[in-house]
């Protein structure tokens, strides 16, 4: 069945958070939100429940649990129980208060920068010593695990909050460095935090890998945040499960989230069901095209943008694109929101590795895609 992925749907009007942060001559190409319409199945289901009239609170159905079950043993070969499973109103509520459950002020919280702005900010709001490791970049197509300094990082770290895939790098771990990864925290008793949110969103020749399937012993130590949220655009309906195979971290966790954030739409739980269960066709052709976007935009950046350059992502529709070479006296996000009418997510957002950086979402139209690489050429050539 085709899928539209290029009609421009008008969401100014909508109270849409990315619509509504820039003024109305400005582009937003910033927060993770995608412009495409969602898939049938989902919108059936939404109406389904609309059609009800009743929107009391709502248990997360057992059918949910299940194919939650069944899609973890089909695609991971990881094998959970349904009692595994918690829900909650989103991923980043789930990290922080998994932060607030298991540390203490002042412990250390090991992450990877740059990194997606809530979790850097994660050390500072809950008062935990933030322990910062980076990547290896040795000029070839991606990034690599520096083990030597991650293992030191481990060793001040009670726990480690990862990002994968890593949001903005589009960095799908391998195998090899989850393993060694998980061997430094299981050394250092280390619990690990993973956010895997973006784990369905993966271009051609990559694999995802949930860190707590390696092996039962990463399990136990291990809290895994995932959603449907982003892969089929359904952020706003506001539902996420964790999943926790050690019983004392499940009920530690199940008390931090009762009467705080236990409460999830009901929208949201009917909505990533029909996404789990019946949405496949749907999410293969739609990271056809965001694979086509991508290249799309690698082609129109090293062609169009002199100064700025990328990595393809392997995952995500987040790109990360380093303008230093620009040699600009100001943030490339001033420069670009200012010159170009352009509002990216400015690099510093996600750690002082970011400076003279720009995250760019490349989860829209083709055409909207474009529009803004026209602009952003146009104010580098002005300059």
């Amino acid at each position: 069945m085709p899928y539209d992925f290029d009609t421009i749907y008008d969401r100014s009007a909508t109270g849409s958070y990315k619509w509504t942060k820039y003024p109305a001559d400005v582009l937003p190409m910033w927060v993770a939100d995608m412009d495409f319409r969602v898939a049938p199945v989902i919108e059936a289901a939404v109406r389904r429940r609309a059609d009800t009239l009743i929107y009391g609170y709502t248990h997360p159905p057992m059918a949910l649990r299940e194919q939650i079950v069944a899609d973890m043993a089909e695609r991971y070969a990881w094998h959970i129980k349904p009692e595994d499973i918690l829900f909650m109103p989103g991923v980043v509520p789930g990290f922080n208060l998994a932060i607030d459950a298991n540390l203490e002020s002042g412990d250390g919280l090991a992450i990877q920068v740059p990194v997606y702005p809530p979790i850097f900010r994660a050390p500072q709001r809950w008062r935990m010593t933030p322990v910062e490791d980076g990547f290896v970049d040795n000029g070839g197509p991606g990034w690599q695990v520096d083990f030597d300094s991650f293992g030191r990082a481990m060793g001040q770290s009670k726990a480690f909050l990862l990002s994968n895939p890593h949001n903005p790098l589009g960095k799908v771990f391998t195998q090899q460095e989850l393993e060694a990864m998980a061997t430094a925290c299981l050394a250092n008793g280390t619990l690990i935090l993973s956010d895997e949110i973006h784990c369905d969103l993966l271009f051609t020749g990559q694999r995802h890998i949930p860190m707590a399937s390696l092996a039962p012993e990463i399990a136990q130590r291990t809290i895994t945040l995932m959603s449907a949220g982003k892969t089929y655009n359904i952020a706003g309906l506001k539902a996420c499960w964790l999943i926790i195979q050690n019983q004392e971290l499940r009920t530690r966790m199940a008390n931090a989230i009762a009467g705080v954030a236990d409460g999830v739409n009901m929208f949201g739980l009917d909505a990533t069901l029909a996404a789990l269960k019946d949405g496949g066709d749907w999410k293969q052709a739609l990271m056809v095209y965001l694979e086509a976007n991508r290249d799309h935009l690698a082609m129109r950046v090293a062609r169009d943008l002199p100064g700025v350059s990328m990595k393809l992502p392997e995952a995500t529709y987040l790109a990360w694109l380093d303008c230093r070479a620009l040699g600009l006296q100001e943030e490339a996000y001033d420069f670009f929101l200012r010159e170009a009418k352009v509002g990216m997510n400015p690099g510093l957002d996600f750690g002082p590795q970011g400076a003279g950086h720009v995250r760019l979402n490349f989860g829209c139209p083709r055409a909207t895609l474009d529009q803004a690489l026209d602009r952003m050429a146009a104010a580098i050539q002005r300059r």
